[in-house]
């Protein structure tokens, strides 16, 4: 019987939602541990295998705020991006003061292996990691890869019950400016101009100006279309839609360099305010290691600035005041 089979058999009635107990996970964990990961990604029968390994730390950014307690993965700590992950007064990314303090309560250190995972592809997972490397802690992390569709397809366990670290001493450094696009950024490398390719993750639809925003959207800018120049190539292209997971790299090599992204010059990125954007950042700095910026101001703020440029190829640019 493999890992995996033996923790489906630990899940009651096939539901999964269940809690794991160490002792579940020790017979088959002791000659996994030790060892990070390498790589960017973890695999599930991985994470499966270190669950209960002291250097590991499992976080949950989902886009659903309460899918998290109706079950995550035993022993995962909860951040909520709607608070955990921004200043919820300025638009910005949350501070390193509060970010620390709160990675100091999860128990994490300078050694420790911090896996992310989440729901929607691993969207805001990617936003996570994203904000961990600009704190100096990069190296540290690992995306799950599926996230939690693949999890939940191999139908491993949840737990309900929330895990209480031993609090850790951490100092972070940065912000690490270099991963951060900001709208002067862009505005300079519109058209090319300073040797920067600016791809847009959106949708078809949304690039070309067709929609203004996906449905059901809070956070909207009042003019369709997108950066002039830049290049469309959809988040979800570079995930196999089966299992939620990233392709190979050499698929994801050929999907960019198709586009005319191939990491010979600095790339930006953007989607509407910076969760889809993350996941291509992901995939083009830590899987391919090319040189990537995330705007996370994203069309939300360049479409709504006074005086920008945008480009708009279905005649439908202006929402009015």
């Amino acid at each position: 019987m493999t890992f995996i089979s033996s923790l489906r058999r630990a899940v009651t009635g096939g539901i999964v939602v269940a809690a794991l107990s160490t002792g579940a996970l020790s017979t088959g964990a002791s000659a996994q541990q030790g060892a990070p990961a390498p790589g960017p990604l973890v695999e599930a029968e991985w994470l499966a295998k270190n669950l209960d390994n002291p250097k590991v730390r499992v976080f949950e950014v989902s886009v659903d705020p309460g899918l998290y307690e109706r079950g995550h993965i035993p022993g995962a700590v909860n951040l909520n991006w709607h608070t955990d992950l921004v200043d919820t007064v300025k638009r910005d990314i949350v501070s390193k003061e509060k970010f620390e303090a709160l990675l100091e309560k999860a128990g994490v250190t300078k050694d420790t292996t911090i896996v992310l995972y989440g729901d929607n592809n691993n969207w805001f997972a990617a936003w996570g990691g994203w904000v961990f490397d600009i704190y100096g802690l990069g190296d540290q992390v690992k995306l799950l890869d599926g996230g939690r569709k693949y999890w939940e397809k191999l139908a491993l366990p949840l737990d309900t019950k929330t895990p209480s670290p031993t609090v850790s001493d951490l100092t972070l450094s940065g912000p690490k400016t270099e991963l951060r696009a900001r709208l002067s950024d862009v505005l300079a490398a519109a058209d090319g101009k300073n040797g920067t390719v600016v791809v847009d993750i959106r949708s078809p639809d949304e690039y070309s100006g067709k929609l203004f925003a996906p449905e059901g959207s809070k956070e909207l800018s009042i003019r369709a279309g997108h950066v002039p120049g830049a290049k469309n190539v959809t988040w979800s292209k570079a995930v196999d839609p089966e299992t939620g997971k990233f392709k190979s790299k050499d698929e994801l090599k050929k999907l960019y360099a198709d586009a005319g992204v191939d990491g010979s010059r600095p790339i930006i990125v953007y989607c509407r305010i910076g969760e889809r954007s993350s996941h291509t950042w992901y995939a083009l700095s830590r899987i391919l290691g090319y040189q990537v910026k995330n705007y996370d101001g994203s069309w939300t703020e360049y479409g709504n600035s006074v005086g920008v440029p945008i480009a708009n190829l279905s005649g439908t640019v202006w929402q009015g005041r």
